[in-house]
């Protein structure tokens, strides 16, 4: 089992970018939104997503050459077709993104270290950024991805009375 693992410094190749940058945002925004959506009264509340209502924003991986656009209508979160600007944009690497998702940096460290640039409306930023250091996640494992803790999650659930 790995006990303290730590996210290795990457960044993804100069061509992955460029190809991700030709390829359709559609399929990693609807994703995101979706994973946005079942996170809302789980584990994102609701009451301080009200100031985000209306409010368009933009996530780009850099390094993936990908440019998320989404907004948030008071009930659910949404894809955004056109190229309106953002009220908030926020630019990182993926690494620096998993670093953040998987709690091992928080936004101020890769913020005051510029791996993480926010642009446009700063308080709606500074929301963004307190609202998602409120989310309790779980801790992330990766030892849970192991091929041997996966077929021993697998065998005990096929063994379970009420199967898979």
């Amino acid at each position: 089992m790995i006990k303290n693992f730590k996210l290795p410094d990457f960044t993804l190749p100069a061509p992955l970018a460029r190809l991700g940058d030709r390829l359709p945002q559609l399929p990693p925004t609807l994703a995101l939104v979706t994973a946005l959506n079942l996170a809302l009264g789980r584990l994102i509340p609701r009451e301080p997503l009200e100031m985000l209502k209306a409010k368009r924003f933009t996530i780009r991986v850099k390094d993936a050459g990908m440019t998320l656009r989404f907004a948030y209508n008071g009930r659910s979160f949404h894809p955004v077709f056109d190229a309106a600007p953002a009220d908030l944009t926020i630019s990182a690497k993926a690494r620096d993104f998993i670093a953040l998702l998987t709690r091992e940096e928080d936004p101020d460290t890769l913020f005051f270290n510029r791996r993480l640039l926010m642009e446009g409306d700063t308080d709606l930023g500074l929301l963004v950024k307190n609202t998602l250091d409120g989310v309790e996640l779980p801790r992330f494992d990766p030892a849970h991805l192991a091929p041997a803790a996966l077929i021993m999650r697998l065998r005990q659930r096929l063994a379970a009375p009420h199967g898979l």
